[in-house]
């Protein structure tokens, strides 16, 4: 099979009014082939299996006016959001053995991630194929965010944390068509929750636009769980100012450390782990200990410092960003990408005991920064 490119993606990507060529996304994406032996929750989805789903989706997409009248770049990142949606409904997919209950857990996030190694490999535009991967991390929350959220959150909070992270319009586009494209009867019921999203977005003035707060201090302080106004600038004490590296192995940031940032000090998973003596993956428990008390030294003393390692999930990222945000620090988030061929060349060239299969295991926890997550949020590719 020839390999999947962008230029390729992109011209397959359907005008409105014409049938997508369902042939070639079969051949192109054979992922896309399992879709049509995954069965799902006749409840949810009387239509049938996953593919069934997924062409209905696309179908309803197509005949609404953020795809009609979407630019090519917004037709290109429904299209594919709406193809790639349910893509891990058939690893996640568990038959409860008592009442044969269909569910599929956890599909929408380990579906972004899928989508991002695919569309990494295609060559997609960064900012393209997060658009993308952001949308499927996400993609059912407009049918319930009025409720808010086990966690707590309000709608009002998600809305407000969501228009940094994605075009609000777009997201409603995709959660309207992934609900007339099923059977279910409750569907109306939903239909009226998401455009009730779409209105608080409207007066919350970020639909189609992030919501505007008062600084990023303000607005990093509020998406943490500050009860603060966003209008109203939120006081921040001094700290350490932190610049936390993330990326692949392989992506630069040594490289972009040694360039930007050479007069600091570096908390470094690498230089602890040789500094004990170790290989990668062996006790890793005491080489995030040593480079954890590196760390808690320089923000004790409130010194600027730079926090390199891969930070590649979310989960990682959070224990990082919590401790720095514990001691007041001021970050920026530095995240590096190169396209695949070379980061697996640079590998094989480098000093290292990370060979490239473990790299392509890496990928399924691969996780970008989101711009909420810091002060501020640097994409590099």
């Amino acid at each position: 099979m020839d390999k999947l490119t962008y230029k390729a993606m992109a011209a397959h990507v359907p005008a409105p009014g014409q049938a997508p060529d369902w042939a070639w996304f079969l051949h192109a994406i054979p992922a896309l082939a399992l879709l049509a032996s995954t069965p799902q929750d006749p409840y949810y989805h009387a239509e049938g299996d996953v593919w069934i789903h997924t062409r209905m989706v696309i179908e309803a997409l197509m005949r609404g006016p953020d795809y009609i009248d979407g630019s090519d770049e917004e037709r290109l990142i429904l299209f594919y959001a709406a193809l790639l949606h349910d893509i891990a409904k058939p690893a996640t997919t568990v038959i409860d053995p008592d009442s044969g209950r269909i569910g599929q857990p956890g599909h929408s996030k380990r579906g972004a991630i899928d989508a991002r190694i695919l569309c990494w490999h295609a060559g997609v535009p960064f900012a393209v194929r997060e658009h993308i991967c952001r949308i499927i991390t996400v993609h059912q929350l407009p049918f319930f965010a009025l409720a808010g959220n086990k966690n707590g959150q309000s709608a009002e909070f998600l809305i407000r944390k969501l228009s940094h992270e994605l075009d609000l319009r777009l997201l409603s586009a995709m959660a309207q068509a992934d609900m007339e494209g099923r059977w279910y009867e409750k569907k109306d019921d939903c239909l009226v929750d998401i455009e009730l999203f779409r209105e608080m977005a409207r007066d919350e003035g970020c639909y189609g636009t992030p919501k505007t707060f008062a600084d990023p201090h303000t607005r990093l302080s509020y998406m943490r769980g500050a009860g603060i106004a966003p209008d109203f600038t939120h006081h921040q004490n001094p700290g350490s100012r932190v610049t936390v590296m993330s990326g692949l192995p392989a992506s630069g940031k040594n490289h972009w450390v040694a360039a930007n940032r050479a007069r600091l000090p570096v908390v470094s998973i690498d230089d602890a782990r040789e500094e004990l003596g170790l290989r990668h993956g062996a006790n890793e428990g005491a080489v995030a200990h040593r480079a954890v008390d590196f760390a808690k030294e320089m923000l004790r003393e409130k010194a600027p410092f730079v926090w390199n390692t891969t930070h590649l999930s979310a989960q990682m990222r959070k224990k990082t960003l919590d401790l720095l945000f514990a001691y007041d620090a001021e970050v920026e988030l530095v995240y590096l990408e190169q396209p695949p061929q070379v980061i697996f060349k640079r590998n094989t060239q480098r000093d290292t005991s990370l060979p490239n299969k473990a790299i392509e295991r890496m990928l399924f926890k691969w996780e970008v920064p989101l711009p909420t997550e810091a002060h501020i949020v640097s994409y590099l590719s």
